[in-house]
This record gives C-alpha cells, structure tokens and sequence, in this order.
C-alpha cells in the first residue's frame, strides 16, 4: 500500500441528498477543502461532486480498497462546473420528455430521477413499478431523441425516497440519506417487540414501508430499554449504532445495529 493509499481522505457528496463518499486524494495535489467543487472517480465513471468535512477518526473504516477506482481526479475547473450545470438542464429535459412518452404509452411506472454521465455517454432513467415493465420501445424512442444510449434501472421504493430525501417523524434527515448504506429486512414482529403501536401511519416512512430504525431501535438480549446496542455494554462502532462499521462488542443482542445481521 502506498502512503497515499494511507493518507486521509476526503469527503464528497454527488447530489445535494444522500450521504457522503470516501475517495483517495489525487496524487501530488493539496486536499481540497470544504465547499470545493471536485471531479472524482466513481466505479459508473467520472462525476463532480462538493467535498464536505469528514471524520479522520472513520477514515479506516471507509477507506476504499487498494484497487478501487473512487479517487479523486483534480478540482473542478469553470469547464467542468459549466459542463455539468448543461448535463442538469439535459437531465430535467429527459425527464419531461420521459414522462409525457410513459404517459402516452400507459407504461406501469413510475420515475424517479434522471441522471447523465459527466463524460455524457448514457442518460441513466431511474423508475419504481410494481411489476416488469416492457420498456424497449421507449429506451429506442428515447436513444433517438437524445442520442446517446439510455439505461433503465427499476429501483424500489426505498431507494426512491433515499434519492428524494426528507425529514421522519423524529425531526432528523432520512436514516437511507445520512448512515445507512444498506436496506435491512425490517418486519412488524420488531415493532411488537418494542411495544409500539402497531398504527401504520406511525410505524411507516415516507416511502410507505415500515421504518428502517424499528430494525436498530430493538432493545438487546440484557433487556435494556435503549435503542441501539444499549447503554451496558456500549457500542465500538465510533460512528453510532446502524452504520456500515457494525458492533465489535458482540452484545448487539436479537435486534443487532443497522447493518448488525443478528
């Protein structure tokens, strides 16, 4: 490993909701601060993204492999936030142009976000159906209009309101948009066990599934009555219970952290 691959990282955020990326720093250039606009590399290609204030205490446990592709290429340049600031305005017009094609044709579904590569090679349409869709008309239809090639990629309702953002019933940000970087099973069982009401306007997000945090919140095996991995034996995930480090202490009990699979 090179002592770059050792160094710190930093801290970039593609879209104005969701969570931040670790990326290794460009070789024999300063680290771009906070507020910096930079172009990075993604493992789906080059992207621009806002570097934001990192944690130097998680760098270990986010750091990228030795072989991954996300590093951080230069500073964004005039060109490159211009280039990107025209990709924004293709995207809303894909999306228009999109929508009154799917209406017209009485396609089951629904979109979500449109998104064009920064190298402008593919238009990638992101949409929630309920079943398959049979989209191959309008993925030729659309390759003709923009002329690029065009992706479809059916997500879930989860990773719908992850894109979108929001606040919950707590008051905070979106768990999917700030730690969790995975969608645990979650079932009313761990509601009963909490003793919750089982209303399911109150135990459903804003995507209408239930909450992810009735999954972390579970009381552990000790029955203490503190969500999360209890207030006993504690929790040496430094970056809080329901994030991608998980528990190393083993007393996560039946409900286990976010990413815990007890």
């Amino acid at each position: 490993m090179s002592p770059l691959d050792r160094g710190p990282l930093v801290a970039v955020k593609l879209t104005t909701v969701g969570r931040a990326h670790s990326y290794l720093p460009a070789a024999g250039s300063a680290l771009p601060r906070p507020g910096d606009r930079v172009v990075v590399q993604t493992e789906g290609g080059p992207a621009v993204g806002t570097v934001v204030r990192s944690i130097p205490q998680l760098d270990d446990k986010r750091r990228p492999p030795v072989d991954s592709p996300q590093r951080v290429v230069r500073v964004a340049t005039k060109e490159d936030i211009v280039a990107r600031l025209k990709h924004q305005h293709r995207e809303q017009e894909a999306y228009r142009i999109a929508l009154l094609k799917i209406r017209d044709r009485g396609l089951g579904m629904k979109l979500a976000r449109v998104e064009q590569a920064f190298d402008a090679s593919k238009l990638i349409f992101y949409f929630t159906a309920d079943s398959r869709v049979d989209f191959r008309e309008l993925v030729r239809e659309l390759a003709a209009e923009f002329r690029m090639r065009i992706e479809m990629r059916q997500i879930g309702v989860r990773d719908e309101a992850k894109m979108y953002g929001g606040y919950g019933t707590c008051g905070r940000p979106l768990c999917c948009t700030t730690f969790l970087q995975t969608f645990e099973p979650v079932s009313i069982k761990m509601a009963k066990q909490q003793d919750l009401s089982l209303n399911p306007s109150k135990l459903s997000g804003l995507c209408g599934r239930l909450k992810c945090c009735l999954r972390y919140e579970l009381p552990n095996a000790k029955g203490v009555q503190h969500g999360g991995c209890g207030s006993e034996a504690g929790c040496d995930n430094p970056s809080g219970c329901g994030s991608s480090g998980g528990c190393s202490s083993g007393d996560c009990g039946s409900g286990g952290c976010g990413s815990c699979a007890h």
